[in-house]
């Protein structure tokens, strides 16, 4: 009788995470009335007494997933938010700064409310360079320009994960989760542009690694 031939087990590859979140509410975009808010942009604006009650919400909610890697970028209320959600991670000890997925930049703007630049520019201009996606503000950069930079952010982070076959949490902002969330639920540019990230909540995804 012949010995049958061992059967090769097909290693199945694991699933890497993705918790990718945004920062607490800031100084300068505090407020329910959106013309008194301020172009933040590369202003290292601090968190909020609520801003830091909604970080602290965040970790709670990551409080039991595993956490390898994290990535923040060099504005404090990236860092003061990972901050509290790395409080119940000890597993964590790897933490990386990457400015691609820093929030967008207002140039000329930035510091100033939205009710000024409406009254020195008008509705319509500001409305140009606040939501639409290929006009960029002065000095400043359009959301199709923080695409392309949060899409080679992207490509350099899934080659990371699936070398290192680790979970990773980022700590972004509002306008570099758009194209994120774009990216990997195939949104389109119009869906993208109406987007409203919360700052109390995650976004999960799993990359087979």
């Amino acid at each position: 009788m012949k010995k049958r031939k061992k059967r090769k087990k097909i290693k199945k590859n694991k699933i890497c995470k993705i918790y990718i979140f945004r920062h607490g509410q800031t100084f300068y975009n505090r407020g329910g009335y959106e013309k008194d808010k301020r172009f933040t942009g590369f202003k290292d604006s601090g968190l909020t007494p609520l801003g830091i009650r909604q970080a602290k919400i965040v970790a709670k909610k990551l409080k039991n997933k595993h956490i390898d890697v994290a990535f923040f970028t060099r504005l404090s209320r990236s860092k003061n938010t990972l901050k509290e959600v790395l409080k119940y991670h000890p597993e964590c000890n790897i933490l990386i700064k990457n400015d691609k997925m820093i929030e967008r930049s207002y140039g000329k703007l930035e510091g100033f409310k939205h009710k000024t630049i409406i009254k020195k520019y008008g509705e319509k201009k500001y409305l140009l360079w606040h939501r639409s996606y290929n006009v960029r503000p002065p000095g400043g950069e359009s959301i199709k320009m923080v695409e392309k930079r949060v899409s080679s952010f992207i490509k350099s982070l899934l080659k990371f994960i699936k070398k290192n076959k680790v979970n990773v949490a980022l700590s972004a902002h509002g306008n570099s989760m758009r194209p994120f969330r774009r990216y990997f639920e195939k949104f389109s540019i119009k869906k993208m542009m109406k987007l409203e990230i919360p700052y109390d909540n995650y976004f999960e995804y799993s990359i087979r690694c």
